[in-house]
């Protein structure tokens, strides 16, 4: 696979959703050539430690869903020494994958075995709204607890704010902390709201209306999602060899 085929790709797998967003904004592509590329290591975020695995992995791309944040001073400058040091592409896509249909939102839906997807994230005025999933028949909180803990490989917290069987999940992965994003979960009769990140007001809000409240972290909630990119480039490309880049848990709150 080289540069032209994995672009093409790209524009073939995310379609308009990359219209609607700016490219170097919410996806993006750093020291790409005209190389062939076998090797594509797969990680949630861009970070000095993920790149530096790269290059014992000997991977000629690195897939993120996250560019390094420009707001954690100086490390989006380190990782792109690192990557040009030792001739590594980097392409990142962030909001198009959240909202393709083999995103992060269905993706981690899928994981914790929802069939039936009835509402897919979507960009709304500035925000993301929810994704919303059923289950074939309803589960206990702790049921899904268990279940989105051992997906994730880590502790996620819960808050049980009702005693009603789960079936209906409205998720926003990553930071979908947002009170709007419970209110629109609560407001299409769903049982539980999951993310990947939390705040005083999310579990204030959520006891309030008296709705289940599942949060896993922002790396893990997210990292299906690019799994799942991941695998289609390589159905498209088998001579490419793809694996997963280690990321620690560090946002867990046991």
């Amino acid at each position: 696979m080289d540069t032209i085929q994995f672009k093409s790709y790209i524009h073939e797998l995310f379609g308009s959703l990359l219209n609607d967003f700016e490219e170097d904004d919410e996806y993006g592509y750093h020291l790409f050539s005209s190389n062939h590329y076998l090797r594509i290591g797969y990680a949630t975020n861009l970070t000095p430690e993920v790149v530096q695995q790269a290059v014992v992995e000997k991977v000629d791309l690195i897939i993120t869903h996250h560019d390094a944040w420009s707001f954690v001073y100086g490390m989006k400058e380190r990782c792109l020494e690192l990557l040009q040091e030792h001739d590594i592409a980097h392409f990142y896509i962030h909001l198009p994958l959240d909202y393709a249909e083999f995103g992060t939102c269905n993706s981690l839906l899928r994981e914790l075995g929802v069939e039936h997807i009835i509402q897919s994230s979507r960009h709304m005025d500035g925000n993301s709204s929810i994704g919303i999933g059923e289950l074939e028949s309803p589960v206990s909180i702790e049921e899904l607890v268990e279940t989105m803990s051992s997906a994730l490989g880590e502790h996620v917290f819960y808050q049980q704010n009702s005693n009603k069987p789960i079936q209906r999940i409205g998720m926003i992965t990553g930071a979908g902390n947002g009170t709007n994003q419970l209110k629109e979960a609560l407001n299409h009769g769903c049982d539980v709201y999951i993310t990947g990140e939390k705040t005083l007001y999310t579990v204030q809000y959520a006891r309030f209306v008296g709705l289940n409240l599942i949060v896993g972290s922002h790396t893990f909630t997210e990292i299906f999602g690019v799994r799942s990119l991941a695998q289609k480039l390589q159905e498209r490309f088998p001579d490419v060899e793809v694996i997963q880049l280690y990321e620690e848990h560090m946002e867990v709150v046991n």
